[in-house]
């Protein structure tokens, strides 16, 4: 039977996954409809999402709401090694990944009920469905990845607590820091992109090296 340090471990590398998925699905299928680019066309990327409505779903389903799902379960893990040494800290790691967690499951929830939404709106009006597709956009980048606030200060929480307990490698802790950071980061405008790539790509990191140090770790 699989500890709860064991499922922590298995929800690093699932989480990492996601974000792998993500990123290879952006930079190739989604890419050449200008998906995900300040600068595309909106009704070529309408387009493209309704004639790729079963892909969308599944895109959505696992960057958006599977990873919040192993984030929620990985904060648990991490709340539950940090108890013993950091109670206070432990608890607002776990509430705010937890936080994050929920906020990346709604963005995924709108997406996908929007993309239903848009795509019977479209035959009949597609401006008006290209102009509800950028409002579905603008909530589910305000909930998840449109900055990375909540996912930045649970990065910074989370190698705080590693540094104060010692119960993970510092590097970890520290590097915990800078990921925190970067989220803080985005919300600059000017930085924005630099900054969302520094966090999605670091994060990948992290939630491996989590999960191994959790997979390795004596309970």
């Amino acid at each position: 039977m699989f500890s709860l340090q064991k499922w922590g471990a298995a929800a690093g590398f699932g989480a990492a996954a996601t974000y792998i998925f993500g990123f290879v699905l952006l930079l190739t299928v989604l890419a050449g409809s200008g998906y995900g680019m300040a600068d595309a066309d909106p009704a070529a990327v309408v387009d493209f999402v309704i004639s790729e409505q079963a892909l969308m779903t599944i895109w959505y389903t696992i960057i958006y709401v599977l990873n919040g799902f192993l984030v929620a379960l990985l904060a648990v893990a991490l709340a539950d090694i940090f108890k013993p040494h950091a109670p206070t800290l432990a608890t607002v790691t776990q509430v705010f990944g937890a936080l994050w967690a929920t906020l990346v499951i709604g963005a995924g929830m709108v997406a996908n009920v929007g993309k239903g939404v848009v795509a019977a709106r479209y035959a009949s009006d597609p401006e008006g469905a290209v102009l509800m597709w950028q409002i579905f956009s603008g909530v589910k980048n305000g909930l998840g990845g449109g900055n990375e606030i909540v996912g930045g200060v649970w990065a910074l929480v989370a190698g705080v607590a590693m540094l104060r307990t010692a119960m993970m490698p510092k590097s970890l802790g520290y590097f915990s820091l800078v990921i925190g950071a970067s989220g803080q980061l985005t919300l600059i405008p000017a930085l924005n992109d630099t900054a969302g790539s520094v966090f999605g790509l670091g994060y990948i990191v992290w939630f491996v090296w989590v999960g191994i140090v959790l997979l390795v770790r004596k309970a």
